[in-house]
């Protein structure tokens, strides 16, 4: 992980703690090439997460320390999430990693788990929101005093003003993380929650790449997702494996997470579908 912040609390004693890959201001690229070796000592294999909105420099840092250990077990994951969806992708990710999965099916599964994210967030105005499509009503709207808009960024964009509409919920048993920026509202969990029909709600402290995200520092941010391993083992297994034509690792999916090459499937091949469907026995993976 490249913050800090975005790694949350573990929900059982099983989830591994993550690594934390620093910025070149803070760290040499000696000690920083190190560190990643020692990890692959220890551990064979190292899925790197980050925001797609890191900064260019730390990107190239990645990059770089992939390109001079000349390693296939180096995975470069850039997630376009809100920062606390992705925080919420990391911890699936590091529960997938105790799994009977192969790493480069956790690397690949991160797509697919990206999907089953409901972030959002309620915001004061959308003026500086950049990331999710905003009309020019809306951007008039959030001159208005006392105006307040909901957001949804993942899976599908959408947003509204409070008062005016719901956002689109998950369609499957789904918990609710809550990270409250500088805006008093109890909309998110007076109105998100039941309309979600989640079953629990649980809050963080805010992070610190989120007012840049959403334009703002007025938030509150919230993401909903899949709390149970044993479904996402489920979700995961359910789809078709194969082997990277490029680096030989396993993948889901029409991409390697390993090395990023394309899947070129034989014709007529039939993928698992990945859909998760509610009352379907539930397998276990740790």
């Amino acid at each position: 992980m490249t913050s800090a912040d975005l790694v949350l609390p573990p929900t059982d004693q099983q989830t591994p703690p993550a690594a934390l890959l620093r910025a070149p201001g803070d760290q040499g690229l000696d000690t920083a090439l190190s560190d990643m070796q020692l990890l692959l000592d220890q551990h064979g294999y190292v899925i790197a997460v980050y925001p797609a909105g890191i900064a260019p420099a730390h990107e190239r840092r990645l990059h770089t320390i992939r390109s001079v250990l000349e390693s296939d077990r180096i995975a470069l994951l850039k997630v376009d999430l809100p920062p606390l969806g992705v925080a919420v992708l990391v911890r699936q990710l590091r529960q997938l990693s105790v799994c009977d999965f192969s790493a480069g099916v956790v690397a690949s599964a991160a797509r697919l788990l990206s999907h089953y994210i409901h972030a959002g967030a309620l915001l004061n105005s959308v003026t500086r929101l950049d990331r999710v499509p905003v009309g020019l009503k809306a951007h008039a709207k959030s001159w208005m005093p006392g105006s307040q808009f909901g957001v949804l960024a993942n899976p599908s964009p959408q947003l509204i003003r409070i008062g005016q509409g719901e956002l689109t919920g998950p369609e499957f048993a789904a918990h609710l993380i809550v990270a409250k920026g500088q805006l008093q509202s109890d909309w998110v969990t007076s109105t998100v929650a039941p309309a979600w029909q989640v079953q629990a709600v649980h809050e963080v402290a805010p992070l610190s790449d989120s007012p840049g995200w959403w334009g703002t520092s007025k938030m509150i941010e919230f993401a909903a997702f899949l709390p149970d391993i044993s479904v996402i083992y489920q979700l995961v297994s359910s789809v078709r494996r194969e082997v990277c034509t490029w680096c030989g690792n396993e993948l889901i999916g029409d991409r390697c997470g390993l090395c990023s090459a394309p899947l070129k499937p034989p014709e007529n091949q039939s993928n698992g579908s990945g859909v998760l469907n509610q009352g379907t026995p539930m397998g276990h993976g740790s």
